[in-house]
């Protein structure tokens, strides 16, 4: 088609300014398409006219679409994460481009084409599938999602972190660190413990006694208990809480009377029980507290900064607790002057998690399964402040059993599309609030 020009490039998630600047020269066409040249791209039948049709007819500035094999989803507005998946195809109207490039005045190393799609007007996914191209990455979901805390990938996620901020500044969405304090008007006293450690647990029969007993064996100064809520497992943990409950009273083995409750359903459960304490700490069923000084960290940690979530940091292992790549998960990308905007362009925020009850019960989880620990923490880091610790406070154990290990694409899509979703809400709030 003479009207569309195609142009390949290394990569079309990493790039540079003067990259960019290289295809903006060579565009001749209404349309230009950037490929990537790491792959073998094959056009379905009439594909290319199929690109330019929905961009003339939709009006649109970015057109992407599905390969065969590789469905996406809807780039909408709180889709902010830098590795979005726009496929190895993108098509730009070449007059939008060329104003968005002409706009930029930083020279970015590796951020220019992520500062580009954030630019763009109007962004249209063709659901259908146009294009045949080998995938790039195999590994597994579960051994992809670290890759943004890779402290290999540091440098570059400084930069896209300062894209996403300028471009959170543009819509008015950011938010100065400037932080409303809790109410701390409830005593210790006024709960039945300090600390709670909140389990919600299915079928776990394999890792949930290690995971009690390492909350257990905690070591404070200040009473505390264990709310492990079972989901109806069928799989025998049901039996090993019962007898580690009738060993030790201070763990509460709650069943829910509700059989549709997610992971965030049964966190709402343990927040909202008369046994919960002043601080809800999560320990996930597979994994386990690195030492007896985990709680005492945590709820130092409320104490002296006055926050109303408390995040650490953790260490990859295997299910026998031997480290594994890509080691220690601390989040440093978090900082008090910036972290609460850059939580909309990262996946997560990091674990294990803490949150201040009274705080949390005015908010509740959503009853999801996926993401509801980030919707919670988005929504408190809307106006409050998050502490962090950043010594490993649990090892993370990484299995065959674990529900995040290898997922389909159709899974990884509905995850990211849920996320997406998420932010959207939050962006959507925050703008309101800043008018």
């Amino acid at each position: 088609m003479s009207d569309l020009q195609v142009i390949k490039t290394e990569s079309l998630r990493l790039m540079s300014t003067d990259r960019l600047r290289e295809i903006v020269s060579a565009a001749e066409g209404e349309y230009v398409m950037i490929c990537s040249a790491a792959v073998d791209i094959v056009f379905g039948a009439g594909a290319l006219d199929r690109f330019a049709q929905v961009a003339r007819d939709s009006g649109a500035d970015m057109v992407y679409a599905d390969a065969f094999g590789h469905p996406l989803i809807e780039c909408q507005a709180g889709a902010l994460r830098d590795d979005f998946d726009f496929g190895q195809a993108i098509l730009f109207r070449t007059a939008a481009l060329k104003d968005a490039v002409d706009r930029m005045t930083a020279a970015r190393q590796w951020a220019a084409l992520y500062e580009l799609r954030l630019a763009m007007g109007v962004i249209v996914h063709i659901n259908e599938p146009l294009y045949t191209a080998r995938e790039l990455d195999t590994r597994k979901s579960g051994e992809k999602q670290f890759d943004y805390v890779d402290p290999r990938n540091r440098a570059v996620q400084v930069e896209m972190e300062e894209v996403c901020t300028e471009h959170l500044k543009h819509i008015g969405a950011y938010l100065a660190p400037e932080f409303k304090e809790p109410d701390f008007s409830a005593a210790e006293t006024d709960f039945p413990v300090t600390a709670t450690v909140v389990i919600p647990v299915f079928n776990r029969a394999r890792t949930v006694c290690d995971a009690v007993r390492s909350a257990l064996a905690q070591e404070t100064d200040f009473p505390f208990n264990v709310i492990v809520v079972d989901n109806h497992s069928t799989d025998g943990t049901t039996g090993l809480l019962d007898a580690i409950a009738s060993e030790d009273e201070r763990l509460i083995h709650v069943v829910p009377q509700r059989t549709d409750l997610g992971i965030g359903g049964c966190w709402n459960e343990a927040v909202n029980h008369p046994s919960c304490g002043l601080y809800a700490v999560q320990l996930d069923s597979d994994d386990v507290y690195s030492g007896p000084d985990t709680l005492s960290k945590v709820v130092a940690c409320f104490r002296e900064q006055k926050c109303a979530m408390v995040i650490g940091s953790y260490q990859m292992t295997d299910v026998n607790m031997q480290p594994i790549p890509p080691g220690v998960i601390d989040h440093r990308e978090w900082t008090d002057e910036n972290g609460r905007n850059n939580a909309l362009r990262v996946n997560g925020l990091g674990a294990p998690r803490a949150f201040y009850v009274p705080v949390l019960r005015t908010i509740g989880f959503p009853n999801t399964s996926y993401g509801e620990d980030y919707a919670v923490g988005l929504r408190i880091c809307r106006e409050y402040r998050i502490g962090r610790i950043w010594d490993v406070l649990y090892n993370c154990r990484r299995w065959d059993g674990n529900s995040d290990a290898a997922l389909s694409i159709e899974k990884v899509n509905r995850n990211n599309l849920y996320k997406d979703r998420i932010r959207t809400w939050e962006l959507q709030a925050r703008i309101a609030m800043n008018r």
